[in-house]
């Protein structure tokens, strides 16, 4: 069939994760928002760190595309 998994995956991974960063941005200056985290922007390194890796799930899925049977 063609179809490759990491391909709706990773947009998943990149959008949410996109939508974090820029969320973790935003709120970058409210320091009582982050007091639980011990002061990380877990909202900053989570949506970085999920915006990887979907970036490279949808990187892998272009260069090796899935075999046809």
């Amino acid at each position: 069939m063609g179809l490759d998994i990491k391909v709706p995956i990773g947009l998943m991974f990149t959008i949410l994760g996109l939508l974090l960063t820029i969320f973790g941005l935003a709120t970058a200056g409210n320091t009582e928002m982050y007091h639980r985290s011990l002061d990380i922007n877990i909202n900053l390194w989570t949506g970085i760190a999920m915006l990887l890796i979907g970036v490279f799930m949808l990187a892998t899925s272009k260069i090796k595309p899935a075999k046809k049977e």
